[in-house]
């Protein structure tokens, strides 16, 4: 989940990696650092904190070509030690991913080396060192066939003018031009920089310099790597007056479903050919990805009639799945690169499902094991907690159930048609929910609380357990999600003075039951509020609760209502005690280790 950003052209290094390692920080803020070659010499500039922390050192460090990390601890604490590039004898590198035969490495191969940091990444600087003949590529091969885990490796030699790249199972792109070559993690650290990028397969090996770069495979044989345009842009960076990326981008919410809607066009004649033989979906993804993969599994069941299943990625990579061919597999990642969930499209894939991405990264690892790629139309997102492409993934879904269901159907294309004209329609209610929904006594109330339960039946349970979700990562409060009619069987032993409730009702039919979970919390004396667009029951609980009223819409598409008000809650929560909703502590954006 770290960043890595490498550079080898005409101008000075450094600033180069600064500024790219700024555009990354949302994959990692416990440490960063930049390694620098001039002539021969290799200098290293790193720090615990965040990546502002290296700003006057890294206008010491000298050089036209160099390499940066932006640190997400997983082996070693947070420290200046453990902070990347870790630098030995004639090499400097920087690792995303996870070794995690290290430490066997390590007995095996420097039984007697008091080694410099609690990294694992710091045996592969050793191997380099130790396996290094005078060719780098060689060099570079022999320490991969050595390695277990995942990488993404850019690589400094006193011996080479320029830097090197090798990757495994962790994302890297690369791209140059006009004499200059750059790598990074993901397209916005090179936003501005290069108009187009490879992605690196996995097994591929890169030596960039300021003559260019140059892929080679896993028997270093040359190879070639589709050039795609980068769309990223130094743009999508800018707070356009708001405090917060995660304020920005819930603001930014209805063109998110607007910009999918447009998107979705596109697709819609391969998505028909994938879908033409299925029988059964499996819906995958982690965190945010699974919760909207629970609304997605309403919607197909609903509209499509088809038995439809929810799996949180990294448990049905294990489970020794049932895979027909006639089992689509609808794999959500809002960056592409989740580690487990592009394991379970791997897998499903392998066993002759058909795999159908949603994501909000058109060129992702994600993607290249699909069948077809239904596109997020978010924009790109900075703040950890997902908002807008949350949103994204709801109105995605919702088409490719609506899709689904319209294929046995006539006239389909009406049907198509109607479905977009709906998500449009709640665009305006959308807009006005985010702009003026109220949750400052709401959040002065679960800045208090012990602990927040989020409540709902049916479509709004998945909306509750994407409610605590926010909660938990932005603000710490202890929080859960729960169905509204378990409330009695068990978690209401957890209800005192101490404790919030937040109920979520936006079903006309089940109104009166979730109000009898109100009841309950209420006769245990814990706090509860309610977020509602059900006209009855605003009125029935008015001056019992306080009442959170978002416009009333279809049930279906209540999601896109609901969760921006629990987002809103989240936000507000946090800025009252004072923690910072983009990066929260422990978090990072994109997980692609295990």
């Amino acid at each position: 989940m770290c960043g890595i950003v490498g550079y080898s052209g005409r101008a000075a290094a450094a600033p180069v990696i600064y500024g790219g390692l700024k555009r990354l920080e949302y994959r990692g803020y416990d440490s960063a650092g930049i390694a620098t070659l001039d002539g021969g010499n290799i200098s290293v500039a790193k720090k615990q904190g965040k990546v502002s922390s290296l700003e006057s050192c890294a206008e010491n460090l000298s050089g036209e070509t160099g390499i940066g990390h932006t640190r997400w601890a997983t082996h070693g604490k947070p420290s200046d030690t453990n902070a990347h590039p870790h630098a030995i004898g004639k090499f400097a590198v920087v690792h995303n991913g996870i070794i995690e035969n290290y430490a066997e490495l390590k007995a095996r191969y420097f039984p007697d080396t008091d080694f410099l940091s609690r990294t694992d990444s710091e045996i592969i600087v050793r191997l380099l060192d130790k396996f290094y003949s005078g060719n780098l590529l060689h060099a570079l091969k022999e320490v991969s066939s050595l390695l277990k885990g995942s990488y993404a490796v850019l690589v400094i030699c006193a011996d080479f003018k320029g830097f090197a790249v090798m990757k495994y199972k962790s994302p890297v792109i690369v791209g140059g031009g006009r004499g200059e070559s750059f790598a990074a993690s993901d397209a916005p650290a090179l936003a501005g920089l290069c108009k187009k990028i490879s992605i690196l397969e996995d097994g591929d090996f890169a030596l960039a310099s300021a003559s260019g770069v140059k892929i080679y495979d896993n028997n270093l044989n040359p190879a070639a790597r589709q050039k795609i345009i980068n769309r990223a842009t130094a743009a999508s960076l800018d707070l356009n007056g708001c405090a917060h990326y995660m304020q920005k981008e819930i603001l930014e919410s209805p063109s998110a479903a607007e910009n999918t809607v447009k998107a979705f066009s596109r697709v819609q004649g391969k998505l028909k050919e994938v879908f033409a033989d299925v029988a059964r979906v499996i819906i995958t993804g982690c965190g945010t990805a699974y919760n909207s993969g629970l609304v997605a599994k309403r919607y197909i069941e609903s509209f499509a009639r088809m038995p439809a299943e929810a799996e949180i990625a990294g448990e049905f990579r294990y489970k020794n799945p049932v895979i027909t061919t006639g089992t689509a597999v609808i794999a959500i990642s809002q960056s592409g690169e989740t580690a487990d969930t592009v394991e379970a499209a791997k897998l499903a894939k392998s066993l002759g499902a058909k795999v159908i991405a949603v994501t909000n990264a058109p060129y992702s690892a994600l993607t290249l094991v699909s069948d077809v790629v239904v596109p997020v139309a978010a924009g790109h997102e900075i703040c950890v907690a997902a908002t807008k492409s949350y949103t994204g993934q709801i109105a995605a879904l919702y088409l490719t159930a609506k899709l689904l269901a319209s294929l046995n159907k006539k006239p389909a294309a009406q049907t198509m048609k109607n479905a977009k004209a709906e998500i449009c329609a709640i665009v305006p209610l959308l807009t006005d929910t985010v702009a003026h929904t109220d949750m400052d006594a709401l959040a002065q109330v679960c800045a208090r609380a012990d602990g927040v339960y989020f409540l709902g039946r049916d479509i709004d349970y998945a909306v509750a357990l994407e409610g605590s979700l926010k909660l938990k990562e932005i603000t710490y409060i202890q929080s859960e999600g729960y169905p509204a009619g378990e409330l009695k069987h068990g978690t209401l032993a957890l209800i005192d003075e101490n404790k919030t409730a937040v109920v979520i009702i936006t079903d006309e039919n089940l109104a009166i039951k979730c109000e009898n979970a109100v009841e309950q919390v209420l006769s245990r004396k814990g706090k509860v509020a309610v977020i509602t667009n059900v006209t009855g029951c605003a009125r029935r609980l008015k001056g019992k609760v306080p009442v959170i009223e978002i416009p009333p819409s279809p049930k279906e598409l209540s999601p896109l209502l609901s969760a921006a008000a629990v987002q809103l809650l989240a936000y507000k929560t946090a800025l009252i005690l004072e923690r910072n909703p983009d990066q929260p502590r422990n978090l990072a954006k994109s997980v692609t280790v295990e």
